[in-house]
């Protein structure tokens, strides 16, 4: 008869085992994955990321709610360097919405002292540099602290020559209002040209909206990806995203995987888009 003690080293002998074997099969299976997703060619040329989960993902693994806005974080570089390897030509990862502002003062507090860290992080990472990456955030900033807009602006400032990837960081973002402001600045472009008001609305057009975005240089999302089993869009890109494919994920953000991911992006290729023909 068996010790305790032996007994109790071969079940975690046997389960090391599983999770090994697991594991292996999870990697055959991504590298698989990998293969058909290059192999097809037809990727995005503007992805949409709706980072969504963090707050539950600290609650559900019994961490602190700021240590799951840190782990996010770190998994948006993850996420970044896929893109990279794949290729995409244009990225937009929401961040902060305007309604997250209300949110506990302490939370976010954190949130932007992140968004701080992170903007210079990447101000200096090799790979931004290595790719000619350009990134540009979008959305309503006034209210944010000095130092957070510093860092921004300084991120901004060393990417903007470059003619790579484009990495847009939607924080203080809302769709409604990027909406509200592209009328404004399409109606104070029509005031400075010297039409009346009457004028500017008989000719109001969809292009003159589009030509007011936040990212207007940059095609529409094509595909937009939301983690975290949510299944809307919550105000982002309303008007970019009226041909979008959509693509929505159960696990929450930071748990995000590479072969999640993947699985996205074949999905996406195997849809036929149809712009409402």
């Amino acid at each position: 008869m068996k010790s305790p003690a032996a007994a109790q080293l071969i079940v975690r002998t046997v389960q090391t085992l599983r999770n090994t074997a697991r594991g292996a099969l999870v990697w055959g299976y991504e590298q698989r994955l990998a293969r058909e997703v290059r192999a097809h060619q037809r990727l995005p040329r503007h992805l949409g990321l709706i980072l969504d989960g963090n707050r539950r993902f600290a609650r559900a693994s019994g961490l602190q709610r700021e240590l799951g806005h840190s782990i996010g974080a770190d998994k948006a570089h993850e996420v970044l360097q896929w893109c990279l390897e794949l290729g995409i030509p244009a990225a937009t990862i929401w961040v902060l919405s305007t309604d997250n502002r209300s949110r506990d003062p302490q939370e976010l507090a954190h949130i932007l002292s992140l968004l701080e860290k992170e903007a210079r992080a990447l101000a200096t990472d090799p790979r931004i540099h290595a790719n000619r990456v350009r990134v540009r955030a979008i959305g309503q900033h006034d209210e944010f602290p000095p130092q957070v807009l510093a860092a921004l602006n300084d991120l901004e400032a060393k990417t903007a020559h470059y003619d790579g990837m484009r990495l847009n960081i939607a924080v203080g973002y809302g769709g409604r209002e990027e909406i509200v402001d592209a009328v404004k600045r399409h109606l104070h472009a029509q005031a400075q040209a010297g039409r009346t008001l009457a004028d500017a609305a008989a000719t109001l057009a969809p292009d003159d909206i589009s030509a007011h975005l936040y990212a207007a240089d940059i095609p529409d999302p094509d595909f937009i990806i939301r983690t975290s089993g949510e299944i809307r869009l919550s105000g982002f890109m309303l008007w970019q995203s009226v041909y979008s494919e959509y693509y929505f994920c159960d696990v929450y953000w930071p748990g995000f995987r590479r072969v999640d991911f993947l699985r996205a992006l074949r999905d996406f290729q195997g849809r036929d888009r149809r712009f409402g023909r």
